[in-house]
C-alpha cells in the first residue's frame, strides 16, 4: 500500500532520528513539534505519528531495509515537497546541535533520492541552525 505523503515525510524523519540507533527524547519531541506546527502537517491527526513511526522501523528491517524506505518516500512526495521533506528530516538532524555521521550519510541519501541541488539543501541547512541556535 503507498504512503500518504504525511507518513512519508514522518518516514523521513523517523529514519534520520533512528540512522544513529538512537532515538533521543529531544529528537521525538522535535518530530511531534513539526507534526503539530509545521503548515503541511495542519490537516493530519497527530495521534496517528506513533504508529506511523513503528511502521517504518518495521519496514526498515525488511529486506529492502533503508532503499526501500527511501523509495516508497520518493514514490510518495509530490515534486513540490522535495525540500519541505528534506527540510523535516534536516531539522531532526540538527535539533541536538550535533550531527553525527550516520546523519549525514542519511541526508546524502533523502538528498540524492528526491533530487535535491546544492543550493537548496545549503539553504535548508543554514535556516535550520540559525533557527535552532541559543545565546549559550
Amino acid at each position: 500500500m503507498p504512503l500518504s505523503p504525511h507518513e512519508a515525510l514522518i518516514y523521513l524523519m523517523v529514519i534520520t532520528s533512528a540512522s544513529d540507533r538512537d532515538m533521543t527524547d529531544v529528537e521525538l519531541a522535535r518530530i511531534g513539534d513539526v507534526v503539530r506546527t509545521w503548515p503541511v502537517f495542519e490537516d493530519f491527526n497527530d495521534d496517528r505519528v506513533v504508529g506511523i513511526a513503528q511502521d517504518c522501523q518495521k519496514m526498515l528491517h525488511e529486506k529492502d531495509g533503508l532503499e526501500g524506505v527511501l523509495a516508497r518516500v520518493a514514490e510518495a512526495l509530490p515534486e513540490r515537497l522535495h525540500d519541505t521533506a528534506y527540510a523535516v528530516a534536516f531539522e531532526v538532524a540538527a535539533i541536538d546541535l550535533e550531527m553525527r555521521m550516520e546523519e549525514v550519510r542519511v541526508l546524502q541519501l533523502i538528498r540524492r533520492q528526491l533530487d535535491l541541488d546544492t543550493l537548496t539543501v545549503a539553504a535548508i541547512g543554514r535556516a535550520a541552525k540559525a533557527r535552532l541556535r541559543t545565546l549559550t
